[in-house]
């Protein structure tokens, strides 16, 4: 395999990284301004242990959810940009993974060393995944929350949690304190537990376009300990979210297609 790094196939590592990082942070922006609050309502108020799946039979009809998911277009945009992308979506787009990236900034643990426990621990996802699936596919989606809807807008929230059942609870509790702990272990959530991640990794493993590393690469991991995700380019966790193309002292991350 050989690489290509001329023509429109490839950008070189000399486009600035600034610039891409706000093109993101805008792309990012957008994203919580439109799927903000559907997160919010999966995480909190959505009466099933499984978000975003079954909003047709949804009683909560304020959602967004509802907007996209009854006519399944947001399921099916998802996994053709992974296919073009990659994992793209949770570093350009994704509501959560901005929350996360946010956190980590100030997380004095970013486990960005190549140990065996932190090459393994991604594997959580898919851990999460066929939980997800079980709970979805062989238990039925059962409903487990009555998401009342009375008073203020917290206050009904509130209520959720107290006529849900244990299962629900557990649920919740779990991606709240994983999202707590990103504050101190950056960006735990979508490294190592997020099962929307996992269907993105398995689906977007060999993208159309992608950042990804030449002959020229030395393996200083320089990348390494610049990315939030603590990864390298076209490896697992990789988001194609472009912080590492300024890294290289080799110049040796290009983006687009790799030829033969």
């Amino acid at each position: 395999m050989s690489d290509n790094t001329s023509g429109a196939s490839s950008v070189s590592a000399s486009v600035s990284s600034t610039g891409i990082r706000l093109w993101r942070r805008l792309t990012q922006v957008s994203g919580l301004l439109v799927l903000g609050q559907w997160s919010y309502y999966g995480i909190f108020r959505c009466p099933f242990v499984v978000p975003y799946v079954s909003c047709q039979n949804c009683p909560v009809i304020t959602c967004h959810g509802r907007l996209f998911s009854m006519f399944w277009g947001f399921w099916l945009l998802l996994p053709l940009s992974a296919l073009l992308f990659g994992r793209a979506f949770c570093g350009w787009a994704c509501p959560g993974g901005l929350v996360n990236r946010l956190g980590a900034k100030i997380a004095p643990f970013r486990m960005r060393t190549r140990s065996f426990l932190l090459k393994a621990a991604p594997y959580g996802k898919y851990i999460g995944l066929a939980l997800v699936l079980y709970i979805w596919l062989y238990m039925g989606q059962p409903r487990m929350a009555i998401p009342i809807r009375t008073g203020g807008f917290f206050s009904s929230t509130l209520l959720t949690f107290e006529h849900a059942s244990q299962f629900w609870l557990t649920r919740t509790v779990f991606v709240l304190a994983c999202a707590a702990a990103g504050l101190f272990f950056a960006n735990l959530w979508c490294r190592f537990f997020c099962p929307t991640g996992g269907v993105l990794e398995l689906l977007g493993r060999f993208p159309l376009f992608r950042f990804y590393k030449t002959r020229d690469c030395n393996g200083c991991n320089k990348c390494l300990k610049v990315c939030g995700m603590g990864t390298r380019p076209e490896e697992t966790n990789c988001t194609n979210c472009g912080d590492c193309i300024e890294a290289c002292p080799e110049d040796a991350i290009k983006f687009g297609r790799r030829k033969s």
